[in-house]
C-alpha cells in the first residue's frame, strides 16, 4: 500500500466504499479505512477520529504514523484546516507548507525517546517532501492563484484558539498560517522514513485579524465546503504518481515506528 491520507477537521472520508480496519501498534489501535483509488489500495485515517472525538493535543500522532507504516505506506498526504496571518493568503485559499514553527508543549513528539533503547536526532531542514509538494501543486493547478506554493505553518498546542498577541508574535516570526495538528505529524513521518506533505485549507482569519470571534463550528463548516476540492487534488496526485527514490525523506529512516 503506497499512499496514506490523513484527513483533518471536516474531512473524515475519501468517499466510496471502504474496508474498515483496526490496526494495532505499540501506541494503541488505529482505525483505518482502506479504499480503492486509481486501481490501488489507499489507507485513510481521520486524524480526530471519525466523529471528531480527539482534540489536537490528544491525537495519537505516533499511533497514526506507525499504523500507516505497518500497512506499507511510504507517502502521506495530509489535510489541515488553518487560520491565516498573511493578507496574501485569504480564507478560501489553499497553501502547501514548506516550513513550520513548533509551539506545541505536551504531546509526545518522537519515536526515539529512549524507551526502546534508541535516541535519534532527525534532520528537518526540509520538513515536507519536495516530491509530494511538487505533485500537489501540479494536481492543484486548476486552483490558479488560490493555491499558494509555499507557506510557514505555525503549530500551537490547542485546543483553544490563539490570542491576538500570539498571532502578532507569529506574524513577526514570518508565520503565514496557524493550526494545531501539523506537528509532530510531519516530524514523526520523517522519523519513520515516510514522505509527507500537507494541503492547508485556509478557513478563517487568525485572532485579532478576524472581524468576529473564531468558532470551531465555523471552521468546520468552511472546511466541509472544500472537502471535494481536497479529495480531487489528492486523487490527482495518486492517479498520476510514478515511483522514484526520495533522498530527502528516507535518509534518517531506521524502522523507528
Amino acid at each position: 500500500m503506497r499512499f496514506g491520507i490523513i484527513g483533518g477537521t471536516g474531512f473524515y472520508t475519501m468517499g466510496g466504499e471502504a474496508q474498515q480496519r483496526l490496526v494495532e501498534t505499540d501506541y494503541g489501535a488505529i482505525a483505518v479505512d482502506v479504499i480503492l483509488l486509481a486501481g490501488q489500495e489507499v489507507a485513510f485515517v481521520a486524524r480526530h477520529g471519525r466523529e471528531h472525538t480527539a482534540p489536537p493535543h490528544m491525537i495519537n500522532y505516533r499511533g497514526i504514523v506507525a499504523a500507516l507504516r505497518s500497512l506499507g505506506v511510504s507517502r502521506i498526504l495530509a489535510s489541515a484546516a488553518v487560520g491565516t496571518l498573511n493578507p496574501v493568503m485569504q480564507p478560501g485559499d489553499f497553501a502547501l507548507p514548506d516550513q513550520f514553527l513548533d509551539f506545541t508543549r505536551g504531546r509526545p513528539g518522537t519515536f526515539f525517546d529512549g524507551a526502546k533503547g534508541e535516541v535519534r536526532h532527525t534532520d528537518m531542514t526540509v520538513p515536507y517532501c519536495p516530491q509530494l509538494r511538487q505533485e500537489l501543486q501540479r494536481a492543484g493547478d486548476f486552483l490558479g492563484d488560490a493555491l499558494h506554493a509555499a507557506a510557514v505553518y505555525v503549530c500551537t498546542e490547542g485546543p483553544r484558539f490563539e490570542t491576538p498577541a500570539e498571532i502578532e508574535m507569529f506574524r513577526r516570526l514570518d508565520g503565514d498560517l496557524v493550526g494545531m495538528t501539523g506537528v509532530p505529524e510531519a516530524s514523526l513521518a520523517r522519523e519513520a522514513g515516510i514522505c509527507y506533505a500537507s494541503l492547508a485549507v485556509i478557513t478563517n482569519w487568525a485572532a485579532g485579524l478576524a472581524e468576529s470571534p473564531i468558532r470551531h463550528s465555523d471552521v468546520s463548516a468552511q472546511m466541509k465546503q472544500q472537502v471535494a476540492t481536497v479529495q480531487r487534488v489528492f486523487a490527482g496526485v495518486i492517479e498520476s504518481w510514478h515511483d522514484r527514490p526520495c533522498p530527502n525523506c528516507s535518509r534518517d529512516a531506521s524502522g523507528g515506528a
